[in-house]
C-alpha cells in the first residue's frame, strides 16, 4: 500500500495509506444496497477510480504507475451459481476486449494455476496483452476476473480470515483473541425465492483503465509503407476520438457552404472534424494519423447529383453515396462495428 501522512508533522501518529484498490468500499455497502435499492442476488455493484500502488521501480509509462485509474466490479451470486457466473464474466470480459479491436494473437486469457491462486479464491482468469515495450513473448495483465468466494463479506463481519488446515477462520493474536475484529453485522443475505440464507460470493472483474487505454492505442498503431503517409490509427470507430471528417475540395465554388452544413449535421450527434485547408492528400493523412474512421469529401459532382465521397481508413477505398444519407451511413456503421 501508499503510505503516506496527513498533516505538517510526520510521525505514526499521522499515517494515512491510500487504497490500493476501489472494491472495499462496494463490500461495505452491499447490506445497504440490498436494503434500500430492492434488488435481488444475483446483482452487481461497479464503479471507477484511483487506486495506488507503492511501485518501487515505476516504468513502462502508463503500465507500471504509482497512480492509476481502475475499474471494478463485485457481482454478488448464489454459492450453488457462483462457478457458471465466474466463467459468464470470464467470457464476457475477454470479449468486451476483442470486439473492440483487441482481436489479435497480442491479446489472451489464462487461468491461473492452483499454486498462483490466493488461499480464498474459488478460480482467477487474467486478460493479457503482448505490449510492444515487453521482452517477445511476455504478457502484461489488462485485466483480472476473479472468484473470490465469500471471503471479502464473511470478512467484513468476522474480521481478517486466514487459510489454516484447510479451513478459513479469523487470525488470532499471540494472546488467542481475535487480531482484527469485524464490523460483527451481520451481511449474509435471505432469499425470498429460495427461502435460504447465506452469504454471496463474490466475482470480481478489475481492470486498469489507463492499461486498456494504453493496450488499445498499440494495437491501433499501424504503419503501411505503401500510402504516402504511412502511419495511421486504426482504432476502433467506437473508440475513435473523432468519428467523421467533412473536406470540400476546394475552399470555394460554393463547396464550403455545402459542407459546413453537412459537419454540423454529424456534429450533433458525434465528435467530428471540418477541414478545408491544403490538398485533399494531405487532409486524408491527418485525420488517418488521428484515427479518423471515414471522411466526407464534397466536390464539384456534390452540386450536380447531391452525393458525396467516403473514403474508408483502414482500405483508402472510395465510394460515393448521397449526401442527405450521411448521417444514417455513419450510425449504421458505428451500431453495426460491434
Amino acid at each position: 500500500m501508499f503510505m503516506t501522512h496527513t498533516g505538517a508533522l510526520q510521525s505514526e501518529e499521522n499515517q494515512a495509506f491510500l487504497r490500493p484498490e476501489t472494491a472495499q468500499g462496494m463490500f461495505v455497502n452491499f447490506k445497504n444496497v440490498c436494503d434500500t435499492s430492492r434488488v435481488k442476488v444475483p446483482f452487481g455493484i461497479a464503479q471507477m477510480g484511483k487506486s495506488f500502488r507503492n511501485e518501487i521501480t515505476p516504468r513502462n509509462y502508463i503500465f507500471r504507475s504509482r497512480e492509476f485509474e481502475q475499474m471494478e466490479m463485485e457481482f454478488f451470486c448464489h454459492p450453488s451459481e457462483s462457478q457458471a457466473w465466474y466463467k459468464f464474466w470470464r467470457d464476457t470480459r475477454m470479449k468486451w476486449y476483442t470486439d473492440l479491436g483487441l482481436a489479435s494473437s497480442n491479446l489472451r486469457l489464462r487461468e491461473h494455476e492452483k499454486d498462483e491462486l490466493s488461499h480464498y479464491s474459488c478460480g482467477t482468469s487474467d486478460i493479457e496483452y503482448a505490449f510492444p515495450f515487453l521482452a517477445d513473448g511476455d504478457f502484461g495483465e489488462l485485466e483480472g476476473i476473479a472468484h473470490r468466494g465469500d471471503f471479502d463479506l464473511r470478512s467484513h463481519m468476522e474480521g481478517k480470515l486466514v487459510a489454516k488446515d484447510g479451513q478459513l477462520v479469523v487470525e488470532q493474536g499471540p494472546d488467542g483473541k481475535p487480531k482484527w475484529k469485524g464490523s460483527g453485522k451481520d451481511l449474509s443475505y435471505f432469499d425470498d425465492e429460495r427461502k435460504e440464507r447465506y452469504v454471496p460470493h463474490v466475482i470480481e472483474p478489475a481492470a486498469g483503465a489507463t492499461r486498456s487505454t494504453l493496450a488499445f492505442i498499440c494495437e491501433a498503431y499501424t504503419v503501411d509503407e505503401s500510402r504516402p503517409s504511412p502511419e495511421l490509427m486504426k482504432f476502433h470507430p467506437r473508440l475513435a476520438p473523432i468519428k467523421a471528417a467533412v473536406f470540400p475540395l476546394v475552399n470555394k465554388d460554393g463547396l464550403p457552404e455545402i459542407a459546413e452544413p453537412l459537419y454540423r449535421e454529424i456534429r450533433r450527434r458525434w465528435p467530428a472534424q471540418y477541414d478545408g485547408k491544403q490538398s485533399i492528400g494531405k487532409r486524408y493523412a491527418r485525420m488517418d494519423e488521428a484515427g479518423t474512421p471515414y471522411c466526407f469529401t464534397i466536390d464539384g459532382q456534390t452540386k450536380e447529383d447531391g452525393t458525396v465521397t467516403v473514403r474508408d481508413r483502414d482500405t483508402g477505398g472510395q465510394t460515393r453515396i448521397s449526401k442527405d444519407s450521411v448521417v444514417a451511413f455513419l450510425e449504421e456503421k458505428l451500431r453495426t462495428s460491434i
